[in-house]
């Protein structure tokens, strides 16, 4: 929906109530605008084309409002009109030409002297720009031109009153010396560019109405541009005329047509009402003043801009921000619309929403005014110079989404990336406009497990950057809450695997993890595992434990693994050790398909790395319950499987040999396995194998699943084959 419309609808309810029926109410549904009055189809077209008195639209501080020109084309004729439909614009002009005497001289000095450099026809310039002297007195002129339109806010603001007052509130920010600021929704105090919202809207109203008459009525055109405004009745009746930023769809220039460039074209009424729309918000743009410091958040529902949530990415500026306009599917009355336009505000917590990302955590926690149905996101486009468009970035629902609490726990850390990735490499912008995208799919879609995977797997390429040197200062993610894993599970393998994975540790004791796998995926500061380890020299620590260096999933597992056998050689221990707390470790049936190749391993690695970072010991898990047919892995598997635990197996102690290991990794099956039946037969098991045979790249994943701890009732299960030959399902 353009903005236009938006803003037209509003108008109609303000316009109905304020002028004709104060019991009128309004609603959206399907984005569509409804009106439930009094009036019926024809008396609704009756009141604007008989009855209606405009709002003055008067902008003295813009060149382009007409008031410095002598016989200006939208100005004029209104100034002379003589309807009383049309008093109240009168009174708006004149109140606005009365500080502009000395502006208006000013004015024509810097008239005069520029027209002073310009050639008449058959004769030479009087002046040339280049004369020292005259642009001298140029600049002299446009000081003090300048200086009498800044002096030109603070006593209109003071004398001003009544409905051109309700204008400027709409167009403006004063601050508390007098200065103004400018709401993006009406560019610069009315102004975009070279385009005047005021004057354009003057030219409009010449061509609804017979400025000249006494009665002000309508032109021809008027009704049947109005039936088309109002009922999206069809017509070829459209004005060849500019429409600013509102409505981009007909801002014509290249591209606009099948030639090489199309004209600016527009229904003179939705113009005229979307500005009477943009006045809604002029209560709540002076009464917010200084609580963000910024124009565009004195206004309601807006925010900074940020490129998260749309199909494309585009490199078009966004330095107006955002505006996120409120839909409501119950009628209301003009009275409550303002009123919470009035509010005009969104709450994180404590803090108001600054960016796209907090609107959309603030309204997944209904932290926006009560009764609204969604939002209409615009971002305000700069593009063709200084010209903007308001362009329509997507539709949000307003619905209870519990989940999205769970952002609070990164909302910090994504701030400060956010701040980063305002000059940072293109490789941490992409990955963190990713990770963007992806707080925003769970925030403002319907819960499901693979958003939630998405996310987790975004953090996990952030962190990714940060290893490699960009934004490490930041920090790595947060710790993170079990309701994550709700958030997030599924009845995948690779989420099984990958929980299986993000839990490992040396041990838990007392149901906290020591020496957490987290350490061989970040170069973590050992003492505050918050934060990165810098060195002396301000960059990254060359950490020798991290080893999953995210190139190649199965040699980050296999990498894992010969790490922790170095380290347990270290401690003169002869174990693998990997475990996984109560619930967690790996199911027979995921690792048989991890090992027959049907499991996606890139993506259960990136979850597994990204579920470090979960609170471990405040995660209760249950049990998960073998099947009586569960698919079990190669029985070679099982026995080397069962040489690499950290603890023991039906009451027996099965040491690990690194070089059974190193074989498997190497693609030398046959004599890791001969080293495990070794292994197991010593140890009072009886292999019903006697050797095994495997391709290399089985061997890569038989000794990558190696990574995933398992619980002992496995191994158990494991064990049933090797001391009951017999034996093909698990207990």
């Amino acid at each position: 929906m353009p903005l236009a419309h938006y803003l037209k609808a509003i108008g109609l309810l303000r316009l109905v109530a304020q002028q004709r029926d104060a019991l009128v109410r309004g609603f959206w549904r399907d984005q569509s605008f409804y009106l439930l009055t009094t009036l019926d189809r024809e008396g609704l077209e009756r009141f604007f084309l008989d009855d209606y008195a405009p709002t003055p639209f008067v902008s003295p501080w813009n060149k382009g409002s007409g008031f410095y020109a002598a016989k200006d084309k939208g100005l004029t004729p209104l100034e002379n009109s003589r309807a009383v439909r049309f008093e109240a614009f009168r009174r708006g002009i004149a109140a606005a030409r009365v500080p502009l005497a000395a502006i208006t001289s000013a004015d024509s000095e810097v008239r005069r002297l520029k027209d002073q450099t310009k050639a008449k026809r058959g004769a030479r310039p009087a002046r040339s720009k280049d004369d020292p002297d005259h642009r001298r007195e140029l600049a002299a002129a446009e000081r003090e031109f300048k200086r009498l339109k800044a002096d030109l806010y603070g006593p209109l603001a003071l004398a001003w009153r009544g409905p051109h007052r309700d204008w400027m509130d709409a167009a403006m920010v004063l601050s508390a010396d007098g200065q103004p600021s400018w709401p993006a929704l009406l560019g610069t105090g009315g102004n975009d560019g070279r385009l005047d919202f005021t004057n354009t809207a003057m030219q409009r109203l010449a061509d609804l109405f017979d400025l000249s008459s006494v009665n002000g009525g309508p032109t021809p055109l008027a009704r049947t541009m109005l039936r088309t405004a109002l009922f999206a009745a069809p017509s070829a009746a459209m004005l060849d005329a500019p429409v600013g930023q509102f409505l981009p769809g007909f801002a014509g220039g290249a591209n606009g047509t099948t030639g090489p460039d199309a004209e600016s074209t527009i229904n003179a009424w939705d113009f005229v009402l979307m500005l009477e729309g943009a006045i809604g918000f002029r209560a709540l743009a002076t009464r917010r003043l200084g609580v963000q410091g910024e124009a565009r958040a004195a206004i309601p529902f807006a925010t900074a801009a940020q490129p998260v949530g749309n199909a494309t990415r585009g490199s078009e500026k966004l330095a107006r921000g955002e505006q996120w306009m409120p839909l409501w599917d119950r009628p209301a009355s003009w009275d409550d619309v303002r009123s919470f336009f009035g509010e005009g505000r969104a709450q994180v917590g404590r803090s108001s929403a600054r960016r796209p990302l907090d609107f959309a955590r603030a309204i997944a926690r209904l932290g926006v005014a009560r009764g609204l149905s969604g939002f209409v996101r615009y971002g305000y486009l700069e593009r063709n110079g200084q010209s903007n468009l308001a362009v329509p970035l997507g539709t949000v629902e307003v619905a209870s989404r519990p989940q999205a609490r769970l952002m609070d726990e990164i909302g910090d850390w994504i701030d400060r990336l956010q701040r980063e990735a305002d000059d940072a490499p293109a490789r941490f912008v992409v990955s963190f406009g990713v990770l963007a995208d992806a707080v925003f799919d769970v925030l403002t879609r319907d819960a499901e497990p693979t958003r939630w995977q998405s996310l987790i797997a975004a953090i996990d390429e952030v962190q990714r950057v940060q290893s490699s040197g960009t934004a490490f200062k930041v920090g790595p993610c947060p710790t993170l809450s079990a309701g994550w894993l709700d958030a997030a599970a599924d009845d995948s393998p690779e989420w099984r695997l990958a929980v299986s994975l993000g839990s490992a540790a040396r041990r838990y004791t007392g149901g906290r993890p020591i020496d957490s796998v987290r350490a061989h995926s970040l170069p973590l500061d050992p003492n505050k595992i918050w934060r990165y380890a810098i060195g002396a020299d301000k960059r990254l620590v060359n950490d020798p434990r991290v080893v999953m260096a995210g190139r190649d999933s199965l040699g980050d597992l296999i990498a894992l693994v010969e790490r922790r056998l170095v380290e347990a050689s270290q401690r003169s221990e002869r174990t693998l050790d990997l475990v996984a707390p109560y619930g967690a470790g790996a199911r027979l049936d995921d690792l048989a398909r991890f090992l027959a190749g049907d499991v996606d391993v890139d993506r259960t690695v990136t979850l597994g790395r990204a579920l470090i970072a979960v609170d471990w010991p405040r995660v209760r898990l249950r049990r998960a319950q073998a099947r009586a047919r569960e698919h079990r892995p190669d029985e070679a598997w099982e026995a080397l499987r069962l040489c690499g635990l950290p603890f023991k197996v039906r009451e027996r102690t099965i040491a690990m040999n690194p070089a059974m290991f190193r074989r498997l990794a190497g693609g030398d099956v046959p004599g890791a396995v001969e080293l495990a039946l070794r292994r197991l037969r010593a140890s009072g098991f009886r292999p019903p194998l006697a050797a095994a045979i495997a391709d290399a790249s089985s061997a890569r994943r038989w000794a990558a699943a190696f990574a995933f701890p398992i619980d002992s009732f496995v191994a158990d299960a494991m064990a049933d084959r090797f001391e009951n030959p017999t034996a093909t399902e698990a207990a």
